[in-house]
């Protein structure tokens, strides 16, 4: 890749992947490590790297570093029942500065042989986060609204996505006019694309152009979050509040 390329995957990187999938043993890939460095790490650091120069442009609450973007290799197997010790994607996450990696909504992509996802927002949030986000898009929902309805959110994403309830919840009017998206438990806003895609020269630049449009959702989702941490006392993990369930 020459310096004025833009970065994107390999069919090498694929075919890792692939046969990562095949032998997902600790052993086999301890043997072929510095094969995953090149071909699946590499590219995904070339990546991080040029976003970290792009990406504050339209996201600068967002961060972007190798340390904390760059998801590890190896599966937490602790509670799950599928024991498989190796991922076989790679990926990366952009948070929101100031709250934990997971604890707000962010951007994210990933690379597997088969799909490519890019997009962003919020995955699992915890009932109190809910909570303060339901609130939020109830106090502004035309300001959500111009958000996840504007045109380009309509050509390039299509439709806010996610998990909801089939009711409005407790708390909330039926009849409000953001009743539809108070519903949502999840809020993902995103497109996929076939795993060769990430092997484009195109790649990186639909990458950026996906992340300018769900940046706002992002943004807009982190607000009520940031402004209750700065509120409450240092290390408070929790909403001292309370609040019912999801």
């Amino acid at each position: 890749m020459t310096p004025t390329s833009t970065p994107h995957f390999t069919d090498e990187t694929l075919a890792f992947l692939r046969a990562l999938k095949r032998h997902n043993d600790r052993e086999w890939f301890r043997e072929r490590r510095h094969l995953y460095d090149q071909r699946v790490r590499a590219p995904m650091l070339a990546v991080i790297d040029r976003l970290a120069r792009d990406l504050p442009r339209f996201a600068p609450q967002l961060v972007v570093s190798p340390k904390v973007s760059l998801y590890r290799v190896y599966r937490d197997t602790r509670f799950s029942p599928d024991k498989s010790p190796l991922k076989t994607h790679v990926a990366a996450v952009f948070p929101c500065r100031g709250l934990a990696r997971h604890e707000g909504a962010g951007l994210y992509f990933e690379v597997a042989p088969g799909h490519c996802w890019i997009g962003g927002g919020m995955y699992a949030p915890q009932p109190w986060q809910l909570r303060m986000v339901r609130e939020h898009i109830a106090s502004q929902p035309r300001a959500f609204r111009r958000i996840v309805e504007s045109r380009s959110f309509r050509r390039i994403i299509g439709a806010l996505d996610g998990e909801r309830l089939a009711r409005v919840p407790p708390g909330f009017p039926r009849d409000h006019q953001a009743a539809e998206y108070l519903k949502f438990r999840q809020f993902l806003a995103g497109r996929e694309f076939p795993g060769t895609f990430a092997t484009l020269p195109r790649f990186y630049a639909e990458l950026l152009k996906i992340f300018r449009v769900v940046a706002p959702l992002a943004q807009f989702l982190n607000e009520p979050l940031t402004a209750a941490k700065r509120d409450w006392p240092l290390g408070l993990s929790n909403d001292p509040r309370g609040s019912p369930g999801s």
